[in-house]
């Protein structure tokens, strides 16, 4: 775990345990953690410090806005968000804070790990995958949400359904 990692871990332990990290994009990092409160795993996507000194965390609060405002079957839902915050050796607050929000971990592919897995899909799976994740992408316009980076990596196949 990196020394990052750690600290977040840290920060979130009394909720979330962090178990490993999953991924990272051009704005966050997705772990895999269990949610103490609820016994589950969960999936929490993390600001990277980085970006966040660089461009602020206003960005990233409007996506957890409008992720918590979305409720759609081929669309991940958000099961919360909050801030994370260091704490010195003494107790007092730290000056690290870490911007989060949970998702749930979903089991799965991407749709990127299944064109690299098989080379390319039958006619059915393919456009029943464009018509779902169409369908999530419908919905989140009607409700103001424009996905900005609609791509392979970003679609998880679940239980035979696309994820958003």
């Amino acid at each position: 775990m990196t020394e990052y990692a750690a600290r977040l871990a840290t920060s979130l332990a009394e909720r979330y345990r962090i178990e490993r990290e999953l991924g990272h994009g051009g704005m966050a990092t997705v772990y895999l953690a269990h949610d103490r409160k609820h016994d589950r795993e969960v999936a929490i996507k993390v600001l990277r410090d980085d970006v966040a000194g660089m461009m602020g965390a206003e960005r990233f609060t409007r996506e957890i806005r409008m992720a918590a405002r979305l409720n759609h079957p081929n669309i991940l839902p958000l099961h919360d968000s909050g801030e994370a915050i260091t704490t010195n050796a003494d107790g007092s607050r730290g000056a690290e804070t870490f911007l989060y929000y949970v998702m749930p971990a979903m089991e799965g592919l991407t749709l990127r790990d299944r064109l690299q897995n098989e080379g390319h899909l039958p006619v059915e799976d393919s456009v029943r995958i464009t018509r779902e994740v169409a369908d999530a992408l419908d919905y989140a316009h009607r409700h103001g949400v424009v996905h900005r980076d609609i791509k392979p990596e970003n679609i998880l196949l679940h239980d035979g359904s696309a994820l958003v």
